[in-house]
């Protein structure tokens, strides 16, 4: 019987390459694996069905929701597994044209509970020469999403989000004890951000924070840095992937969510205030 205040949680870790089915028989074999260490809910990297680089590779590949096998395939999972699953991003095709970075949450039943489209875009040059206009594929979400799970609220964000530290304090704030963090983080700003932007934003919402990531070169000659993460309300990294595909689990006592609340009780010390 689920315990609502015990959740042994696995983040999952991929190297995803421009091929979608190869990348979903890797993460089905994954999360079994996962799910034989005992972890009831499975969270997955964005973009895990599909690394491509280049706007003409990606549309020529992803699908509508309503036709994208990873969807079925991740329903089927939850069933087969009985394990909740946070799919990680799929790239799904809209009407205009561009894609939804879309997130879902299925339930051990296999009924999709959850979707979130990614809301920032990644648009940006850095240092050496690498440039990303996700702006010109993708169509920004513009819904945040806390899903009622068994061990309570899991609020979703996407790679990019984890840099809008209103989105997290909105997600606390309607619920979640939980929130989710799938990415696909560059190697130069991983090394310089991941681990710290990932436990403050633990830190300020008093939530644990799983943050499944891609590892290793993609298509096109893209690094991603890896680090999966598992960091609990106090700011502690619990499990740490390193570089390698894989899993990393911890067990999470949800008590520690109102603990480090009564303890730096900030969400409740908003004030309104002018503008400089």
């Amino acid at each position: 019987m689920t315990s609502p205040n015990m959740l042994r949680a696995a983040v999952i870790q991929v190297n995803a390459g421009p091929e979608i089915e190869p990348n979903l028989v890797q993460a089905g074999a994954l999360i079994r694996r996962a799910v034989a260490d005992g972890a009831q809910l499975v969270c997955l990297p964005e973009n895990v069905s599909l690394m491509a680089q280049g706007r003409e590779k990606i549309l020529a590949r992803v699908k509508p929701e309503a036709s994208h096998p990873g969807v079925p395939f991740f329903r089927d999972l939850a069933r087969e597994t009985g394990t909740w699953i946070m799919t990680g991003t799929l790239g799904c095709l809209l009407d205009d044209g561009r894609v939804a970075n879309r997130a879902f949450v299925v339930a051990p039943n296999g009924d999709i509970v959850a979707r979130y489209d990614k809301i920032h875009m990644f648009d940006v040059d850095l240092a050496g020469g690498e440039s990303y206009r996700e702006s010109a594929t993708y169509r920004p979400g513009e819904r945040a999403v806390v899903v009622p799970t068994p061990w309570g609220g899991l609020g979703l964000s996407i790679c990019y989000d984890v840099r809008f530290a209103y989105l997290f304090r909105a997600l606390a704030k309607a619920g979640a004890g939980l929130i989710t963090v799938p990415a696909a983080f560059t190697v130069p700003t991983g090394r310089a951000h991941w681990h710290v932007l990932l436990r403050a934003r633990a830190i300020e919402t008093g939530c644990f924070v799983l943050a499944p990531a891609q590892t290793g070169l993609h298509d096109g000659g893209r690094g991603t840095y890896g680090h999966s993460l598992i960091i609990s309300p106090w700011g502690e990294v619990l499990a740490d992937a390193g570089e390698g595909v894989g899993h990393v689990i911890a067990d999470l006592d949800l008590n520690k969510v109102a603990e480090a609340r009564r303890m730096v009780p900030s969400l409740v010390h908003d004030r309104s205030f002018e503008g400089p």
